[in-house]
């Protein structure tokens, strides 16, 4: 839950980012890689090494105003650890223990921003009762006289929801400190009485500042500060106390061992050859990837006052529309014990909240992008066999919820337009809807992703035996068809563009409507399709992109779009024109969709055309932002060679980027090994010319999750050119609906 880093002022969605912008604070939670509006980052600290002409009024309070710039070339990271030095002659170092962080504060010299002033090293401690959306509605703060304790709660938005969300911090140092003073402060001043604070909500845009300070007395060069925040969502006594159980003594070196030695545990599974690099840029792209992707959703277990349950709770699902596509199928693989607890939380939260959510977070309702992506997530691990205490009776009742009943606002929950979805087969532009409300906009991606949410559910279906289920939500699961527009045509950058056949949005009267197929796309409006009531048919994607969107029948989909051939020529239209942004993770499946038109290699050429040109080790070496770990997801699994087709039992095989790598399964204790013959770093040998599993050839291009459950080897002869007899026909591609047998 403690996730402590410097808060900058600029791109500060995560609290921090490279790019030169000054530091106004240090806070302690935040929510990783999101876009839109910052998260959390509620209570930060602020240190001043003193106050100008060593008065308390010679500190600025405002985090408008006291922001500090950061020292070139001091920033360093790693699974545990962060640290920063500021211009005013402070280096933070930090470190966290699960609801709790730990800050160490070294001051060499007294300055405000880059000027020397003449004061005494009489470093102040002030506690802001904001976070860094500034949507604090009230608050509270006390410090103890004799301790300096701080502690306090405030009531806040989330970011990306509905609702408000209440949390608690208790800030304390190690005694030995010399204080000189404490006290309170609002605006722009502070004062030793009283020793609290109350602050309603009132006309101030953005919050009137306040919040409490503690002043030590004179320190010398060199000297360490060490202050520890607990927190809590029910309470300041439940935040003091996870704050004394986890780091009892104040101990920074004991509670970064603590973290790096989880997070070794927690990579370890996970083993990489490297051999034959020259330089260690690929393997940084990796383990970051690996990293990223493991740090949402968190887990909250214990923290939550909606509802008393025994069952684990986790938040920061944001947002599933992002998550389902690559984060939870990684975790399955690296973690399936957490995805499990995952997987029992979402079903919680649909027993107490009544839905499965597309987006959560600070325990408040998150806005649905799409459709009601949780079914593939559960889908996906049952499929994957996450059953340690999965209560999967609920779990399918949840997911029967969500394909037949409309909640009355479908825009945090549910679908909406089912009665147009039951009874036309697709989602109009102009629906009539007085079942529910939302947002009424997307028409397009909403059509196809509930087809494939539908889908997932014909699985689960299928295999409890429900034929009456499976077959009322395998047709429901081809109404993708009833957008698809034959005679659209499309023009890129003035130029026809040589494929005709795109999605496009209808009417309830069954005409078609028009958007341009480029339009949300790099190279028209890329801009235009958010959640806002100003976006169109499509979300964060163009009618080009959405075409693609067919995951469960490919084969349907190849033979609608023109034959194999023509598949191709188009997939390859679409990475080559600027149409796509991999930035988006709807890209993602598009990488790896030649596999089922009998093309591996082509899957492979586009992995290795986007990492490294837009995965890398520069600052912009993330397109776009990274939703939570998606976007490392999606590296860590390109780079394995091994990147699912989420809510389904595929995972499309490719040439890793390494010699080999093994994955073991914390379940079952089983080693899943792939080996590379011919391999070479230049990837000039980037082609699966043939393969064994278990010593046998081995002709598909995809494995099932067994292969991971039950582990074995996986060898794979490695070429110059694009093999024409592995992977290839239609035995070897992966399955569609169309093509079951």
């Amino acid at each position: 839950m403690a996730k402590a880093v410097a808060d900058v002022t600029e791109d500060n969605q995560g609290g921090y980012a490279s790019n030169g912008s000054p530091v106004t604070g240090f806070s302690h939670m935040h929510d990783s890689g999101t876009g839109g509006a910052s998260s959390l980052a509620n209570f930060p600290i602020f240190v001043y090494p003193g106050c100008a002409n060593d008065e308390l009024d010679g500190c600025v309070f405002p985090k408008t105003q006291r922001s500090v710039e950061v020292v070139d070339g001091s920033v360093s990271a790693r699974p545990g650890y962060f640290t920063i030095g500021l211009g005013s002659g402070i280096k933070a170092e930090i470190t966290a223990a699960n609801h709790t962080a730990l800050y160490s504060f070294t001051f060499f010299g007294n300055a405000t921003g880059n000027a020397s002033v003449d004061a005494p090293l009489s470093p102040l401690f002030i506690v802001d009762l904001t976070d860094l959306p500034d949507t604090r509605s009230n608050g509270s703060a006390s410090v103890d006289p004799d301790t300096g304790r701080m502690t306090g709660n405030g009531t806040f938005e989330p970011s990306f929801g509905t609702g408000t969300y209440t949390l608690h911090f208790c800030a304390d140092f190690p005694q030995g400190n010399s204080m000189r003073e404490n006290g309170v402060f609002v605006n722009n001043r502070g004062g030793s009485e009283p020793k609290s604070i109350v602050m309603g909500q009132d006309n101030n845009s953005p919050p009137l500042p306040a919040g409490t300070y503690t002043w030590f007395d004179e320190v010398e060069a060199g000297t360490s500060i060490t202050v520890r925040v607990g927190l809590s969502f029910k309470s300041v006594d439940q935040a003091c106390s996870n704050a004394e159980t986890e780091i009892p003594d104040f101990d920074f070196s004991k509670t970064l061992a603590a973290a790096e030695d989880i997070w070794k545990d927690k990579l370890s599974v996970l083993d990489v050859d490297t051999t034959g690099f020259e330089n260690d840029d690929l393997e940084t792209i990796f383990w970051s990837g690996v990293y990223r992707a493991m740090l949402s959703p968190q887990d909250y277990t214990g923290e939550n006052y909606l509802w008393e349950s025994d069952e684990p709770y986790y938040d920061s699902w944001y947002c599933i529309w992002d998550s389902f596509r690559s984060i939870h199928s990684f975790i399955t693989l690296v973690d399936p014990y957490s995805q499990t607890l995952m997987i029992r939380s979402l079903i919680d939260i649909y027993r107490h909240e009544g839905w499965l959510p597309d987006c959560r977070m600070s325990l408040s309702k998150g806005w649905t992008q799409g459709g009601s992506n949780a079914d593939v997530v559960l889908v996906d691990a049952y499929l994957k066999n996450i059953t340690q205490d999965v209560d999967w009776e609920t779990g399918y009742e949840a997911l029967i919820k969500d394909a037949e009943d409309e909640p009355p606002v479908w825009d945090y929950e549910g679908r909406g337009g089912l009665y147009s979805w039951k009874n036309l087969g697709y989602i109009p532009a102009d629906d009539f809807d007085p079942y529910g409300n939302g947002l009424i906009t997307r028409s397009i991606s909403r059509t196809v992703e509930y087809a494939y949410n539908d889908f997932c559910i014909a699985e689960m279906a299928e295999a409890l035996a429900r034929q009456d289920d499976y077959e009322k939500y395998t047709e429901r699961s081809e109404n993708w068809k009833n957008l698809y527009n034959p005679d659209q045509t499309s023009n890129v950058n003035g130029a026809d563009s040589g494929f005709t056949g795109f999605l496009q949005p209808k009417y309830l009267n069954g005409t078609w409507g028009y958007q341009d197929p480029t339009l949300c796309s790099p190279v028209m409006s890329f801009d235009s399709c958010y959640l806002n009531s100003g976006g169109h048919e499509t979300y964060e994607g163009s009618p080009w992109l959405y075409t693609f969107f067919a995951p469960h029948d490919m084969a349907s989909l190849i033979t609608t779009l023109g034959g194999p051939d023509t598949f191709v020529s188009r997939l390859d239209y679409l990475h080559e024109s600027g149409i796509l942004y991999v930035g988006d993770e709807q890209a993602f499946l598009t990488i790896f969709q030649y596999h089922y038109a009998g093309r591996p290699g082509k899957s492979t050429e586009r992995a290795h055309y986007y990492i490294p040109s837009q995965f890398n080790t520069t600052t912009a070496g993330i397109p776009g932002n990274d939703d939570s770990g998606a976007m490392g997801s999606f590296v860590a699994l390109t780079m394995l060679g091994i990147f699912p087709n989420p809510g389904q039992d595929i995972y499309f095989i490719t040439a890793p980027f390494f010699p080999s790598f093994s994955l073991t399964n914390r379940m079952t204790g089983k080693t899943a090994t792939v080996k590379t013959t011919n391999f070479d770093t230049a990837y000039e040998n980037m082609y699966i010319q043939s393969a064994k599993l278990n010593g046998e050839d081995y002709t598909k291009n995809y494995l099932t999750h067994n292969f991971f459950l039950e582990g074995g080897t996986l060898e794979l002869t490695l070429g110059d050119k694009e093999s024409t007899t592995w992977g290839v026909g239609d035995d070897n591609v992966p399955p569609s609906l169309s093509t079951k047998t």
